[in-house]
């Protein structure tokens, strides 16, 4: 499938910040997501909403909020597509 550029951009820099041993599961598991959201639309291109998308729905809760601070800072603009939709609940641990 076809990719913005200027998406495949800013996914390949927000990787780039991601710990090194989480970066290809990181990626592959994305780049699976967003192009089958991205088919989902009936579209023949990932864009930035389709990234977005893939990243709030398979992040898990412990890395949420690195996640959101590496959009912010590789210029994902997740909010103008309704994220965070709500904030994962934190994980409560009883003695």
């Amino acid at each position: 499938m076809n990719w913005d550029i200027k998406t495949q951009e800013k996914l390949n820099l927000m990787i780039s910040k991601i710990p090194v041993f989480h970066r290809r599961i990181t990626e592959a598991v994305v780049l699976k997501k967003a192009e089958e959201i991205a088919a989902g639309r009936a579209s023949a291109q990932v864009e930035e909403m389709d990234v977005v998308s893939a990243f709030f729905s398979d992040v898990p809760s412990p890395f949420y909020s690195m996640m959101v601070r590496l959009m912010d800072q590789s210029g994902f603009d997740y909010r103008k597509y309704g994220f965070p939709k709500a904030q994962p609940a934190e994980t409560k641990t009883s003695l």
